[in-house]
Formats: C-alpha cells, structure tokens, sequence
C-alpha cells in the first residue's frame, strides 16, 4: 500500500492579501454620476471607465436625484422643450389664455412635474423648486 492520500489542495487567503475597498470622496461620486448623466445612455459606459459596477453607479445616481450625495447639490438647468400648436381660426379674436386660467407645467430632472399659474412670484417659485427639486 502506499502513503499517498488523494487530498485537494488548499488555499488560504488572507484580507491583507488581497485590495481594500476603494473610498471615493462625494466629489468624485458627484463628477462620476454628473458624467453619466450627459449623453444618451452613458451609465455603463461611466462605470466601466471609472472601474466601479453600474450598481453601485446606479445607487449614487439615486443619492443625487434625492439630494443625499454630498453637502449641496450644483445649480443645474433642465432641457425644455417649446411646442407650437397652431390654433383654429376662430371667427371673434379672443385671447386664448387669461391671465387666472393659465399655467406654466415645469418638468424637473428627478421626474416630477410642477404647475403653477403665470402670474405666480419669481421668489415663490424657487422656494417651491428648492422643496420638490430637494
């Protein structure tokens, strides 16, 4: 008989072995997520570059739109679109908005919307923004 036992090899690995978490300070989260908002479907693309997962990406995405990623969040513009509709030509000109009845609809970047008369005050409306904006 031999001495030979059919053992599999073992291998210990060790914590310091091996690379610790990265820490990434809130200004290199912010300028990481900012860079994967610009452009159509830059999310993946973003993780990869910067060699995090796009969980993790997504999630400090999710922080920014709720105002918990770093002190205060950068004055941004959101894109707005105007569309022209033509009216039907109507036999007695009547002005088709009246100053009580007309409305301003605001679409923010974190997808709500906010509609508020045209007459409302410009302080007003940035108190308004700054609580639904976050």
């Amino acid at each position: 008989m031999s001495n030979f036992f059919n053992r599999p090899q073992i291998e210990v690995l060790s914590a310091a072995d091996g690379e610790r978490r990265r820490y990434w300070s809130d200004d290199d989260k912010l300028r990481i997520v900012e860079e994967s908002f610009i452009g159509h479907r830059q999310a993946s693309a973003t993780a990869r570059r910067h060699g995090i997962c796009r969980s993790l990406l997504t999630t400090w995405r999710r922080q920014y739109r709720n105002g918990e990623l770093g002190s205060s969040r950068p004055v941004s513009f959101a894109p707005v679109t105007i569309t022209k509709e033509t009216p039907a030509p109507q036999a007695n000109p009547v002005d088709p908005c009246p100053r009580l009845d007309c409305q301003v609809e605001i679409a923010l970047p974190n997808g709500r919307r906010v509609i508020v008369p045209v007459d409302v005050e410009l302080e007003a409306l940035a108190r308004i923004l700054s609580v639904v904006d976050g």
